[in-house]
């Protein structure tokens, strides 16, 4: 009888041992995709007629977005963040400089034969995300969708031309807008998730102007986002 009573007693004391460790263990207070790590194809859209795109073009983005659910299901959230980034650009927009002043020419002007230009832009980025997805305290792959609007500031630009006439290396280039924004939308499941950046406003200044005319072009990036706690 002593014995029955020992073995129920110290059951018991097990079962709300383990009744507490899986309180502990599930957070109701849980909170999604604090990291990313996103690498992009990069295009330029809204070109001037003679300038497109030419080899691939890449993005690299890491950053922190603090996620602030917003429901009691906390599968609806916003995110607010810091990032920073790199992009860059190959195309026929040479970007030239004629007495300390920044010129731009497309590819009626001959260069010879062209190996290699592109321009890249170093970034500061605020992300803005409107945020759903199925996931709960205990589930770590689920579906998602985060729509928002990203600012970017520029923080250094840097452009190559290389050709059997001239090699031109130019840096901190006044021609860009300094503040860049678009909209971001990331879907997915899981790990792999697709992402894609609209820009809203030009590359470029106003005072850059191709053959007399402003050069409009924005960017449009589409790649992969990874998300880690």
């Amino acid at each position: 009888m002593r014995l029955s009573c020992f073995l129920l007693f110290g059951l018991s004391i097990q079962f709300c041992l383990s009744q507490d460790i899986l309180s502990v263990d599930i957070d109701d207070r849980y909170r999604e995709d604090q990291f990313y790590v996103s690498i992009t194809y990069n295009l330029l859209i809204y070109n001037p007629s003679n300038v497109s795109s030419t080899d691939f073009s890449s993005g690299f983005h890491f950053g922190f977005i603090r996620d602030m659910p917003i429901n009691y299901k906390r599968n609806w959230s916003i995110g607010l963040g810091f990032g920073i980034s790199s992009n860059s650009y190959n195309q026929d927009l040479y970007i030239t400089e004629n007495t300390n002043e920044i010129a731009f020419t497309d590819s009626e002007v001959s260069f010879g034969n062209v190996t290699k230009n592109k321009f890249t832009t170093y970034l500061i980025d605020i992300p803005f995300e409107l945020r759903w997805r199925t996931s709960n305290a205990t589930d770590y792959k689920f579906w998602r969708i985060y729509t928002g609007f990203k600012f970017s500031y520029l923080v250094f630009s840097s452009s190559r031309l290389e050709s059997e006439l001239q090699d031109i290396k130019l840096s901190n280039i006044d021609a860009f807008n300094r503040l860049q924004y678009g909209l971001t939308l990331s879907a997915g499941y899981g790990t792999w998730n697709f992402q894609i950046y609209y820009g809203l406003n030009p590359i470029f200044d106003d005072t850059s102007l191709l053959n007399g005319q402003s050069i409009d072009s924005k960017a449009l990036r589409i790649g992969v986002m990874f998300y880690i706690l």
